[in-house]
Formats: structure tokens, C-alpha cells, sequence
């Protein structure tokens, strides 16, 4: 074997295409890269954000909280004012399937109330000779009005017909705190995207006037902007919450509540619009807009704010979690919602007691879904986020 070079003058081993390179022939797309280069905006996005797993798992678990609001009465097991006089401050029951060695499916033990009148408390202890079944997909013994229009019986998972289930406990009242979770979603976890709605409008209306006409306008709203974010929130959130009329129904304090948190929260995200105007509104399709005699208002619309909707729905996703612990905190230190209106906030400001808390720690449990909601949301948001940015 010898290493002489071959015609081509290189080395054996090496191959080179004696054909003529032509730089104006495009090579053959894969199916892959023909179909990513044909995708559009939003399908790009998607591919990206289904890389981000902790996202998309948030994702459902969000989705999962969010069918509490619209099927509250058919996943609690109990109508919302329903409450059981013999089981005041109860204890989480225990879920079993098997009794004596014997698959009984899910079920409860009884549970059998006594007083300590030497700490003055309730004390329970199960009878686990008597296991009650639960039932599932059942009509419960007293009615409800689903979205307080249309009678209903029906739930997910009902008590024993001879018995009770409380698998996270009662409160002083004999109230379910399961149910309290589920009826609470609804107004916890709504006012996040009510109030988000709120702050969106007005970031993008007051946003877009400043970083498109700039002058005046802009210094004006940048000084209002600068005003706002200078003040505490959580103060300020309490002065204007204890403003509310006292003779208010819970409905009213609760859009007030609403309207308050999306009042208070728009400068970020206006600010946020203000400088990408300022950059896309030197663009060339913009100027040609301009130049066609289209007016402020479907420049702005049309041409501007379609660029980066993504930014804003990620922006807007990572605010949600702020409103929800503002009506939270509200609720708890007595300022927000109260009963018979029924939030997370409404069932911890039970809980400020630290002698209930430490005798009674089941009562703690709305804590527990605020944590998780509001982690999803930042998970959530920080996918959105890195699947809308042009250059990753």
C-alpha cells in the first residue's frame, strides 16, 4: 500500500467532489427542517415550551385548580353552608381500602367526639369496627345551586350514607375545610385574572401612548409610573381596601377587592411596553403604516403590540401570583373578603390564633394550594417567557 498522493494532489482517504460548487443551490430540507421553517409564530413557541418540563407539568396542575372554579359544587363533597354540629374542630379522616385483611374499596372509619375538660379541647378517636364506603359519582343529601341558578345534588364524591366525610378536617363551626378549598378556588384564584385583565388594559393603553408619541405624554405617565412603584403595595392595598363600604355584599367587595389589585399593578407592565414601542416603532413596517396614513390607534393596535403578545402574556402570567397573595393577605388580616364569602383567605384569618394553630394544625391547609399555585405560576411564567424570546 502506498501513500502517493492521487490525482487530486491530497493524501489517500480523502474524497473531494470534482463537480463545480454552485453557492446558489440550496442543499435538501429534512421534513423536520421544512416544517420548522414553514411553522408559524405561535407553533414555535409551543415547540419551545414543550421542552421546559417543569412548565408544562405546572401547567396542569393550574389547569387541574382551575376546574374548581366553573365545577365547585360537583367536586366538594358538601354544599358550601353545609356544616355538622357534632364534629367541631374534627381531624383529617384517614382514606382505607382494606379492613381486617379484607379489599373493601375506599373507606372511612367513624369518627367519635369526647371532651378533655382538662386541656379544654375536642378529642376524637375512630371506631374501626365500623367502616363506612364512600360513594362516588352520587347525589348528596342536600341540594346546591350550581352557579346560584340551577338545583343540583350531584357530586364527584359523597359522605357515607350513615356517616361523615371530612378527609382534611372541620373547622369550629363542623365546616368542611376540603369544601372551603374548593369553594374558596373560585374566588382566589379569579381574582388574579380579573385583576391581571384590569392592569393588561391599562398597561397597554398607557404603555403604548407613551412609547409611541413620547414627548409630553411620555414624561407624564413615566412620572405617574414612578409615583406608584414608589409606594408600598401591602399598606397601600390595606387604606384603600378598608375604604370599601362595610355595608357592601360580599360580591361587591370582592370586584372592589379586584378592581384595586389591577389598579395598582399596571406601571410594570406599562413600562414594559413603552420601551419595546420605542424600538418597534422605528421599524420599517411601521414608517410604511405611517406613510399609508394609518392612524395612532391601528398602528399601535395592528402593527405594534402584535410583535411581542407574547412577552405580554408571559409578563402577565408572572402577576397573576402577586394578586393572589394580595387578596390573600387582605382576607387574612380582616381587610378583603369575609364570610359567608369563603377564599383561602377568609378560611386562614381563622387560623391567626396561635392556640388553634398549634392544637388544631389541619386549619393551616389553604396554605398548602397558595404555595403550589403560586410556584406553578412562576414556573409557568418563567416558560412562557423563555419560549417567547426571539433569541434562544
Amino acid at each position: 500500500m502506498t501513500n502517493a498522493p492521487d490525482k487530486t494532489g491530497l493524501p489517500p482517504g480523502h474524497f473531494v467532489d470534482a463537480a463545480p460548487f454552485d453557492p446558489f443551490v440550496a442543499e435538501a430540507l429534512t421534513p423536520e427542517q421544512e416544517r420548522y421553517y414553514q411553522a408559524g409564530q405561535w407553533q414555535i413557541i409551543w415547540w419551545r415550551f414543550r421542552r421546559h418540563k417543569v412548565a408544562v407539568w405546572s401547567g396542569v396542575l393550574l389547569l387541574l385548580f382551575y376546574l374548581c372554579v366553573p365545577f365547585a359544587e360537583f367536586i366538594a363533597p358538601y354544599p358550601r353552608e353545609w356544616r355538622d354540629n357534632d364534629l367541631l374542630f374534627a381531624p383529617p379522616q384517614a382514606i382505607h381500602l382494606f379492613h381486617e385483611g379484607q379489599f373493601l374499596g375506599p373507606f372511612v372509619y367513624p369518627q367519635v367526639a369526647s371532651v378533655d375538660l382538662e386541656h379544654l379541647q375536642w378529642v376524637y378517636t375512630s371506631d374501626t369496627s365500623r367502616p363506612q364506603k364512600l360513594r362516588f359519582l352520587c347525589l348528596g343529601e342536600k341540594s346546591y345551586q350550581f352557579w346560584g341558578l340551577v338545583p343540583g345534588r350531584f357530586h364527584l364524591v359523597c359522605p357515607p350514607e350513615d356517616g361523615a366525610f371530612n378527609p382534611l378536617g372541620t373547622d369550629r363551626l363542623g365546616r368542611d375545610v376540603l369544601t372551603g378549598l374548593v369553594y374558596g378556588a373560585r374566588l382566589s384564584l379569579t381574582v388574579g385574572l380579573i385583576g391581571v385583565a384590569i392592569s393588561i388594559t391599562l398597561g397597554m393603553l398607557f404603555g403604548g401612548i407613551a412609547g409611541y408619541f413620547g414627548g409630553f405624554a411620555d414624561a407624564t405617565l413615566q412620572r405617574t409610573t414612578e409615583i406608584l412603584k414608589s409606594l408600598p403595595e401591602l399598606p397601600l392595598w390595606m387604606a384603600l381596601s378598608a375604604a370599601l363600604p362595610v355595608t357592601w355584599s360580599p360580591v361587591a367587595i370582592y370586584f372592589g377587592i379586584t378592581i384595586i389589585l389591577g389598579l395598582l399593578d399596571w406601571p410594570g407592565l406599562a413600562r414594559s411596553v413603552r420601551s419595546k414601542l420605542l424600538a418597534l416603532r422605528e421599524e420599517d413596517y411601521a414608517r410604511a403604516a405611517r406613510l399609508m396614513g394609518a392612524s395612532p390607534g391601528r398602528i399601535i393596535g395592528r402593527h405594534l403590540l402584535p410583535g411581542f403578545t407574547s412577552h405580554i402574556i408571559a409578563s402577565a402570567t408572572l402577576s397573576i401570583p402577586s394578586m393572589i397573595l394580595g387578596e390573600t393577605a387582605l382576607s387574612f388580616l380582616g381587610l378583603g373578603l369575609q364570610r359567608p364569602a369563603v377564599s383561602w383567605g377568609v378560611m386562614l384569618n381563622e387560623a391567626q390564633n396561635i392556640t388553634v394553630v398549634t392544637i388544631y394544625p389541619w386549619l393551616m391547609a389553604p396554605v398548602i394550594p397558595v404555595i403550589l399555585v403560586v410556584l406553578a405560576f412562576n414556573f409557568l411564567g418563567d416558560g412562557l417567557r423563555d419560549a417567547a424570546d426571539p433569541y434562544r
